[in-house]
């Protein structure tokens, strides 16, 4: 069976999913944001086969999540480069990480605590917010369409 591509959908999740969520990909931005930039060391740290890993990377770059870079001036090797789009992740793979913590594992059992590095403190709960500042609920979002002009 072949997969959906929601590359062209006129929904923002949608192209999303298909850019980051395939098996793997998420991974991979995991590695990348704790500073992995090697083709070797991703493929050492997941445990993943030198193809499937050549075309999620392959992918993310497409898609301007990554960039590949020479490791060095003139350097040959490649490495790989979070882009600003890829950045911009971070809350999102933050708060995948701290739903695994909450509803994957035991109380007590997560393998690692998210800190920040500056003050040794732990990551708090990603939580939205209304422009007030007020926690938003589930049942507090809705969607409202936004109207092209000329029409």
């Amino acid at each position: 069976m072949q997969r959906k591509v929601w590359a062209e959908e006129n929904c923002p999740m949608a192209r999303a999913v298909d850019l980051i969520g395939e098996w793997g990909s998420i991974l991979i931005l995991r590695e990348a944001f704790a500073g992995v930039r090697r083709f070797d060391d991703f493929q050492q740290n997941l445990q993943m086969s030198r193809n499937l890993l050549t075309t999620r990377l392959k992918k993310l770059v497409e898609g301007g999540v990554l960039i590949r870079q020479p490791i060095a001036e003139n350097a040959k090797r490649l490495e790989y480069v979070l882009t600003p789009m890829g950045l911009d992740l971070v809350t999102t793979l933050v708060a995948l990480r701290q739903w695994g913590d909450r509803w994957l594992f035991a109380d007590c059992q997560q393998p690692a605590r998210l800190i920040d590095l500056q003050d040794g403190s732990v990551i708090p709960p990603v939580q939205i917010r209304a422009a007030s500042g007020r926690v938003v609920s589930p049942a507090d979002i809705g969607m409202e369409e936004i109207k092209k002009a000329g029409n």
